[in-house]
């Protein structure tokens, strides 16, 4: 099976300071890709560069294996970006197709009933449905995610990060996302990479990464690692 979108010895940096150092990674349909390290690790950086915001000073890029530099903007969008507007021509409007597919994305998270809402009224959890459900509307093959539920409670990480997982599923989708919860990381996502000053530190499924040897390197703080007694998933526990 080929990646949809790979990663080869990508190095960023911002002016004389690097950020990201020889990172490799893929992503494949309907693979969840979960990516952890502290803060200034190069989490959010690697995103950008993957989202084609960022343009890295030296490695290779491919998305279903054609180089990036190969794309165009409009042609990337389709494949890795949020909205509708990467299926439309200059100046052209909505059409009855993409409403359609736009309401068919709302239907799908589960956001119908907030179709003639403003999103500024919308709570934390609601909102974020919302943002997905404007990312599958562009129909891609990624999807790209920073922080999700950042500032949503418990039911809600659970129900964004249930709702990702079953999108994956069903539509192939690859998707990445960068969080700092590490339990529900572990929980929902195949495959991760954790990050330390801008390098892949470990990578493989969460069993390997999820370790305390990991944690308490990478995060510099001692932890207790077990079993989520329900899934058999790594937890990790503070000590």
């Amino acid at each position: 099976m080929e990646p949809i979108l790979k990663l080869n010895n990508i190095c960023f940096k911002y002016e004389d300071k690097e950020v990201l150092k020889d990172i490799d990674l893929e992503i494949n349909p309907g693979e969840i890709l979960g990516i952890l390290g502290p803060n200034g690790s190069g989490k959010s950086t690697l995103l950008r560069v993957m989202d084609g915001i960022l343009t890295p000073q030296s490695g290779e890029m491919l998305i279903n294996g054609d180089s990036y530099h190969g794309f165009k903007r409009s042609h990337l969008a389709r494949e890795v970006l949020m909205g509708r507007f990467p299926h439309l021509k200059r100046l052209q409007f909505e059409d009855h197709n993409d409403l359609k597919i736009a309401m068919g994305s709302l239907k799908a998270t589960h956001a119908f009933e907030f179709a003639e809402r403003s999103i500024h009224d919308l709570s934390g959890g609601e909102r974020q449905r919302v943002l997905i459900a404007r990312a599958l509307a562009q129909e891609p093959r990624v999807i790209l995610l920073d922080e999700p539920t950042s500032f949503l409670d418990l039911k809600f990480k659970r129900e964004v990060f249930r709702l990702i997982a079953s999108l994956s599923k069903e539509k192939g989708l690859g998707v990445a996302i960068v969080s700092h919860d590490i339990d529900l990381i572990a929980q929902y996502c195949s495959k991760i990479i954790l990050l330390k000053n801008g390098s892949v530190y470990r990578t493989g499924d969460p069993d390997t990464v999820v370790t305390a040897e990991n944690i308490e390197d990478v995060y510099e703080c001692p932890v207790l690692v077990d079993r989520n007694p329900l899934s058999g998933r790594p937890r990790v526990s503070v000590r």
